[in-house]
């Protein structure tokens, strides 16, 4: 074990991964340089959305094919690195095409090519994730909540990072910003791929002291570009601030990791020859941990039949669903409240820093109590899914400033489903095709925002609009009963989420909770 190639520097590897690789996230800078620049009508454009929100979420195949090289990780042809390589692909094709389009280096291309490669650059950041959520699970799989919040949370984030690109390189040109898009992330992933590798957990002590590192590094760069956003809306940058803000941004992403992780490594080498432990002991373990894991395992198929999997699924149907309909609909939503432009910039553009907190702060909150105090995983989404339900109630009130505390409220009960999820598929079903099965639950986020978006929110939305004699809808009532409607929706994916928590509780006593007392850290 040499410390250039360590499950550390892996952490640090897949981090910056991460940071660049939610390239979806940034579709508003684009959309509107796409519909002129192709003649689209909103429709249209909405249309090439969908292929790019079903791209980013549905991960099934990028599942099955890190099954696949894990389980042959020992070949030449096989590791998380093809899974990087398969993404990496499609990144830069997808956005190069789009970009192509866009600046005219090609013909004007059918919609349905257009929909075809948008689909194709999103879906590379299902594989960018896979590849960095599941291994970091295998690497730490005491601490499989906080790892999974900082892999998520990271890639929550890559959206406002990609936009600092965006305001100091780009110089407010989008389709620059599209080329930037095929290539930094193709870059980043081809360059950092080697790293990210499979180890397996030596429940060293340190584990949870340099993750806290890791976690406090990513609060760091949330903090940083939630100040930088709100003095942008606030404030016009010179060209010297932007330079400045960008190049710290920069200098903090690339130093912080690498220092951590090499920080990290060298005391677990430390303590291993303090403690007369040889790296055979702690293989040993990881092996025991293992076959421990390899006897729960589920395939796809058998994970399906399985109660606890649908109830998973239609919690996050709910959950999921009502909180990424919210955000698609956040600017009509704001304009029928009469909030200012600038004000519903602000809101979507902060989005990313709760999404993050959600994201990051779920999985931490979650270890720490399954740690402490035996708490289920399953009661962390009933508790934020109700909690979601009251910030779906603060939107639909309509009293002033409703939209800044419900966008937060619904904003980090909805990150947190995205480090929930799959931590609990990995603990329920097994590591081995985990990838697979967190990614084929992830598709009821799509699912449940096409059902809210079009059949709820849209379709009250222009009742309310054609009652005005207008395209557009005014007033509190445009989105009120849509609101009340996911209130009830969430509050529903509470009481599962609860089911799923007693149902499963014996199983974490017996044999979650037993395994960390077995190899406590």
């Amino acid at each position: 074990m040499t410390m250039s190639m360590t499950r550390w520097t892996a952490t640090a590897a897949s981090i910056w991964i991460q940071c660049f690789g939610g390239a979806s996230y940034t579709f508003s800078i684009y959309s509107s340089a796409l519909k002129s620049s192709q003649g689209y009508d909103q429709s249209t454009l909405d249309t090439v959305s969908v292929f790019k929100d079903i791209g980013a979420n549905a991960g099934i195949l990028s599942g099955l094919l890190y099954s696949a090289v894990a389980l042959n990780r020992r070949a030449c042809f096989g590791g998380p690195w093809l899974v990087h390589v398969a993404g990496a692909i499609q990144c830069f094709a997808g956005y190069f095409f789009i970009y192509a389009a866009v600046s005219g280096l090609v013909e004007r291309p059918p919609v349905a090519v257009v929909c075809l490669f948008m689909f194709l650059g999103a879906h590379s950041q299902t594989f960018f994730n896979t590849s960095n959520v599941v291994t970091g699970v295998q690497n730490f799989s005491d601490y499989g909540g906080t790892i999974v919040g900082l892999m998520k949370g990271f890639m929550g984030l890559s959206g406002a990072i990609l936009v600092q690109f965006y305001d100091t390189l780009c110089k407010g040109n989008p389709s620059n910003f599209l080329l930037l898009l095929a290539l930094l992330p193709t870059l980043v992933s081809i360059l950092f791929m080697p790293f990210v590798r499979i180890y397996g957990a030596c429940r060293a002590e340190i584990d949870k002291k340099y993750l806290n590192y890791f976690s406090a590094f990513a609060l760091l760069i949330a903090a940083y570009l939630m100040v930088t956003i709100i003095l942008r809306n606030i404030f016009t940058f010179p060209l010297w601030a932007s330079v400045f803000t960008f190049t710290l941004l920069l200098l903090i992403l690339l130093a912080s990791p690498i220092g951590i992780a090499i920080k990290a490594q060298f005391m677990e080498l430390k303590r291993q020859r303090e403690t007369s432990t040889s790296a055979a002991s702690y293989a040993l373990l990881g092996k025991e941990a293992s076959r421990e894991y390899d006897h729960e395992d589920m395939n796809l198929v058998s994970a399906m039949s399985s109660v606890n999997f649908w109830f998973l699924f239609i919690a996050m149907l709910c959950g999921m669903g009502t909180g990424l309909a919210t955000i698609n609909n956040m600017s009509q939503l704001g304009q029928s409240l009469g909030y200012t432009t600038v004000e519903i910039n602000t809101f979507v553009s902060l989005w990313s820093i709760w999404n993050f907190l959600g994201r990051f702060g779920a999985g931490y909150v979650s270890d720490f109590l399954l740690h402490t105090r035996g708490w289920a995983r399953p009661l962390l989404i009933a508790l934020t899914q109700a909690t979601m339900a009251a910030g779906h109630l603060v939107i639909s009130s309509g009293f002033s400033g409703n939209l800044y505390v419900g966008s937060v409220i619904v904003g980090i009960c909805y990150g947190s489903q995205w480090s929930l999820m799959p931590t609990i598929s990995s603990e329920i079903f097994g590591v081995t095709h985990f990838g697979t099965i967190f990614n084929t639950i992830a598709i009821a986020s799509p699912l449940g925002s096409y059902i809210f978006s079009v059949w709820v929110i849209g379709y009250i939305y222009d009742k309310q609009a054609s009652r005005q004699h207008e395209s557009s809808c005014s007033g509190t009532h445009c989105f009120m009963l849509s609101f009340l409607i996911m209130a009830s929706v969430a509050l529903f994916g509470s009481l599962v989420s609860l089911a799923l928590f007693f149902k499963t509780k014996s199983f974490y006593d017996s044999i979650v909770l037993n395994r960390l007392r077995h190899f406590p850290n």
